[in-house]
């Protein structure tokens, strides 16, 4: 495993070197609520927004920015969330984090010049997770529900029912009980209404992950325009990612199309600084 993460870190750094970015972006109170926002090349472009794995528990945006470094060249703008991790901070706290990320930069599209229309949630494992968390209805305001306003949702890999993740080791920083479990396993509250979405996972991957994959496909195809259901065959539940930085594989280009776009994007990239949050109003 630490090969991978050492990777997620390497690739993002070369991708922040690369590629103008507004980094530590607020939205919200705590020093752990920022994004790291990559602007487009050009206005009312479609945004991913992708929310880190880990298990609740490690990584961070500063690992997460190495899909940037295709899409920003393919026409889209591109936010990686940061959260605060268990166990400092509760599940229920980080999910209304990263519904908090959401809701802002659904609120900032137009500041951000990015065509609200189109933004585009990705997350892997526990991302994957939090990610479809955000697509659950009743936490928007106004009865606002997330399927108004989200074009689509990338799920990779992901943990959508609880209850196996609470009887192993990786429940000691969550805490989580019985109740807390069933609560917080969007499986169990999907709306009667979701986005397009695409659901993947490795082919290399544990029977559990093959298991959660397979019945959310089956829980979401009723309710949702279009699901594309994608095994990778040479990925794993690690590796995956990596496919999101690949344009010509069979996850990019459905990422591509989520996003509206329909071009291949150019290897080549300018040039790039980070910027900071009080540079944004120069975008």
């Amino acid at each position: 495993m630490s090969v991978f993460l050492a990777a997620y870190a390497t690739r993002s750094a070369r991708t922040r070197a690369e590629l103008p970015v507004y980094a530590g972006l607020p939205y919200g109170p705590l020093p752990c609520e920022t994004l790291d926002f990559f602007p487009a090349r050009g206005p009312r472009a479609p945004l991913l927004v992708f929310v880190h794995g880990g298990y609740w528990q490690e990584l961070g945006k500063d690992d997460s920015s190495f899909p940037a470094r295709w899409l920003v060249p393919s026409g889209a703008a591109f936010a990686a969330i940061g959260y605060g991790l268990a166990p400092r901070y509760p599940l229920d706290e980080i999910v209304g984090q990263v519904r908090r990320a959401v809701r802002w930069l659904v609120e900032h599209a137009q500041d951000l010049d990015v065509d609200s229309e189109r933004i585009v949630l990705a997350g892997s494992s526990a991302g994957a997770h939090l990610a479809l968390m955000a697509l659950l209805d009743g936490w928007i305001p106004g009865g606002t529900r997330p399927a108004d306003v989200i074009a689509g949702a990338v799920l990779l890999s992901g943990v959508y029912d609880l209850e196996p993740v609470r009887l192993t080791y990786v429940n000691e920083p969550l805490g989580l009980d019985a109740e807390a479990a069933a609560r917080l396993s969007p499986i169990h509250h999907l709306p009667d209404r979701l986005p397009p979405l695409v659901v993947a996972r490795g082919g290399a991957e544990t029977d559990e992950f093959a298991r959660q994959h397979r019945e959310l496909v089956e829980a979401v195809t009723p309710r949702t325009a279009a699901v594309d259901d994608l095994v990778i065959t040479h990925r794993n539940h690690f590796d995956i990612t990596f496919d999101l930085d690949d344009p010509a594989s069979d996850l990019g280009g459905a990422v591509l199309r989520r996003l509206g776009l329909t071009g291949r994007a150019s290897r080549g990239t300018a040039g790039g600084s980070v910027r900071s949050h009080r540079d944004i109003g120069r975008a």
